[in-house]
């Protein structure tokens, strides 16, 4: 990983300091870029393998690397998985080690690296986005990565998480060779890009020949949704468990609400539109969907 030139000060001093609680001296000296005053610390390779195995890379994904170090995520990425895309560095060394190094390979067609800043890359088209940068970096990433990924992305993070947005799987992997730190493990983060539903809904339940409108209402924080369905008699009744994973969606409603037990709504989500099934434990037993309002 590399540190964006455009960080502020105050960054940089943070970066600094964490390298220097997680580094002994020699280490902090051999990692540290002295022309642009950054750490680059290499990603051990079962780290590498262990986050295209949990983003779930295949041949045609793209993925970009933010701080693409030596290259070796993206590299990898070609090489065992048949993926395409490419890295972003500010170490024009690193950039040019990385192109090397995929010409060496023979993945070059497919993968190429490229001087810029992470902020003003462009990874809108990406399937998978692959970070191994300080945790203040994430979460300055965070709300582009939120606004810009299509839902259904895979994200997935060596070491650094994204706070509140909490992740959908994480791992522990043993990691002999890294470089900073007295253990020699590393955490991997993953999460999928939530669709966002957040709002007022017109929502139609079908069964039996039967067709009855109402008021959906969802609220979101990241990947967890919750919120209410008006029912006939019963008011607004409120939705439990809901959880979004890309396009999507789970919600549960109460017992009494449908049924004498809890049901479940199970669906996707088509930008303004929603649409699924009502399931009782396996059974499918009634059909709904849902437009936004406005």
């Amino acid at each position: 990983m590399t540190v964006p030139i455009v960080e502020t000060l105050r960054r940089r001093i943070a970066g600094l300091a964490w390298l220097a609680l997680a580094c002994p001296c020699a280490a902090i000296a051999q990692g540290l870029d002295k022309e642009l005053d950054t750490p680059y610390v290499p990603t051990p390779q079962a780290v590498v393998d262990k986050m295209l195995d949990m983003a779930q890379v295949k041949a045609g994904d793209m993925v970009i690397d933010l701080g693409s170090g030596d290259g070796r995520i993206m590299i990898t990425a070609a090489q065992r998985h048949g993926a395409q895309g490419f890295g972003v560095d500010i170490d024009p060394r690193l950039v040019q080690r990385s192109n090397d190094e995929a010409r060496r390979v023979g993945v070059a067609d497919r993968v190429k690296f490229l001087r810029q800043d992470l902020f003003n890359t462009d990874f809108h088209e990406t399937n998978v986005l692959t970070l191994y940068l300080l945790p203040d970096v994430n979460i300055a990433l965070r709300p582009k990565i939120l606004a810009d990924l299509k839902p259904g992305t895979r994200v997935v993070s060596h070491d650094y998480d994204m706070r509140e947005w909490r992740p959908d799987a994480e791992a522990t992997v043993p990691a002999p060779d890294k470089k900073v730190g007295m253990r020699k493990e590393s955490m991997v983060y993953l999460w999928i890009v939530p669709a966002k539903v957040a709002g007022e809904w017109v929502f139609e339940l079908s069964s039996g020949g039967k067709t009855r409108k109402t008021r959906l209402t969802l609220q979101q924080s990241f990947q967890f949704v919750s919120g209410s369905v008006e029912l006939a008699g019963q008011g607004d009744v409120p939705i439990s468990d809901g959880r979004l994973r890309g396009e999507e969606l789970r919600l549960v409603l109460p017992p009494g609400a449908l049924d004498r037990g809890p049901v479940e709504l199970v669906g996707r989500v088509r930008g303004d539109s929603l649409s699924g099934t009502v399931r009782r434990g396996e059974r499918e037993v009634a059909s709904w969907s849902a437009r936004r309002r406005g």
